[in-house]
């Protein structure tokens, strides 16, 4: 994973609720194993026809959204099953944060240990970002350090998991983490040797 820590970006608004993981990214495209490649099936019955054609409606075919890399969506994003492909196809895309007053737990998850800032919202002030994202090209700083969004017209901070702030500024994956202790195991497995 690439380090977090500040990164300022285009804001893509997908006002629904209850996206599930199924809208994210469709089962007849979950075969694959590796995580590139899903970003060409985002949103891919929302985005194209039964003929492969782009839906001009579809938001991010719309031209001013084009290279978005922050989406704000409404409540319970990421509802549906468990697939980590959804976390893949958003970032391989080129999301880098989704912001919902709420997002399934396990969806939540997912996104942090695969590097995308998943952040939580009141629900009014996603109704500031949808608006704002919807009237004109919006561009919004966010500060995983210190917790904050900014842009001209908005203000706010948000709350994280000291770990997962940990994992996503480090650009460490759990197992990466585990590895930074990795003189503490040897040693621990050294102990229990001589123990037998």
């Amino acid at each position: 994973m690439n380090p977090f820590q500040t990164f300022k970006g285009l804001v893509c608004p997908i006002d629904r609720t209850n996206v599930d993981t199924d809208q994210i990214i469709p089962k007849q495209f979950l075969k694959r194993v590796e995580r590139k490649g899903f970003g060409a099936c985002l949103f891919y019955n929302w985005r194209f026809d039964e003929n492969g054609n782009k839906k001009p409606d579809f938001i991010l075919n719309q031209p001013k959204y084009t290279g978005s890399s922050i989406l704000v969506a409404r409540d319970n994003f990421g509802c549906g099953s468990s697939r980590e492909h959804a976390p893949w196809a958003l970032q391989d895309f080129g999301f880098r944060v989704v912001i919902a007053p709420s997002f399934a737990d396990i969806f939540y998850n997912n996104c942090q240990k695969n590097g995308i800032l998943a952040i939580r919202l009141d629900a009014d002030r996603v109704d500031d970002l949808i608006r704002l994202a919807s009237q004109d090209r919006f561009m919004l700083k966010v500060d995983l350090n210190q917790q904050k969004l900014t842009a001209d017209d908005f203000n706010e901070t948000f709350d994280i998991d000291p770990y997962q702030k940990e994992m996503l500024l480090k650009g460490l994956d759990e197992i990466a983490i585990t590895m930074t202790y990795e003189h503490e195991i040897a040693d621990y497995e050294k102990r229990q040797a001589v123990i037998q």
